[in-house]
């Protein structure tokens, strides 16, 4: 059933979106076409890596945990990254908390189509191997998970980029996700050269502007599990359109 769902909504962008699709710009998974959703982004270069490539940030929402003045400390090209991504359009909000995003003024109205996680951290509370280490950090995924659920739109995609291997792999994250109906709809290799100008940060610390290693990092891909009765309702909405589409 999701299958013809999804052969049907291509039909329709076939017949009834030619031009726009002309107009499209793609960095890897995304496209200046989604509102997209970007969360805990320290210094803003992967927001801007997609601003860039897009040629404008009308679509994005750039967020990250730090207060302007605790950013402007943290990260010395953040100011400037900041700075271009408002020229070319983008929102830009600080003191935005992943775990409670959905409450904040700017957001709780509003639907996307991507929310983008990059290498969730709770903090150094200690090895990344002792288990309350662990646990901080999965609770911190968990209760991301549950407020992107209500900020997600019913077709979109939740990104959440980790590492991957031992210790990592004990977060558990799809079975995290799946406490708010998420489903892992792939998982691919996380590559930063594919978002010319991203730097990943520790973002606390003493350390907190220099970057981390990404041995092993992958990009998990979430959407909401539907029934078979919404696909079926679904299916029906998308045969209507494209039957106006033909007209």
């Amino acid at each position: 059933m999701a299958a013809l769902v999804f052969e049907a909504a291509q039909a329709i962008s076939m017949e009834g979106k030619k031009d726009a699709k002309q107009k499209v710009k793609w960095l890897k998974h995304y496209s200046s076409a989604q509102s997209i959703l970007i969360v805990g982004d320290g210094d803003f270069s992967f927001a801007l890596a997609l601003a860039t490539a897009f040629g404008s940030g009308e679509n994005l929402v750039a967020t990250s945990l730090d207060s302007y003045g605790a950013m402007v400390l943290k990260h010395y090209q953040a100011v400037s990254n900041v700075i271009e991504l408002k020229r070319l359009g983008a929102t830009v909000l600080h003191d935005v908390n992943a775990t409670t995003m959905k409450l904040h003024t700017s957001l709780k109205m509003k639907q996307f189509d991507r929310i983008v996680f990059n290498f969730p951290h709770a903090g150094f509370n200690g090895p990344e191997t002792q288990l309350h280490v662990i646990n901080s950090h999965k609770e911190l995924v968990r209760i991301f998970f549950r407020s992107a659920s209500e900020l997600l739109s019913p077709d979109g995609e939740v990104h959440v980029s980790h590492k991957t291997g031992h210790p990592y792999d004990r977060w558990d994250i799809e079975q995290l996700a799946s406490e708010y109906s998420l489903v892992m709809s792939e998982k691919v290799p996380f590559d930063k050269r594919d978002y010319p100008g991203y730097n990943q940060k520790r973002g606390d610390g003493r350390k907190c502007n220099r970057s981390f290693p990404l041995r092993n990092g992958c990009t998990f891909k979430f959407c909401v599990e539907h029934t078979e009765a919404e696909d079926a309702s679904a299916l029906v909405s998308l045969v209507a359109a494209l039957a106006k589409c033909t007209h």
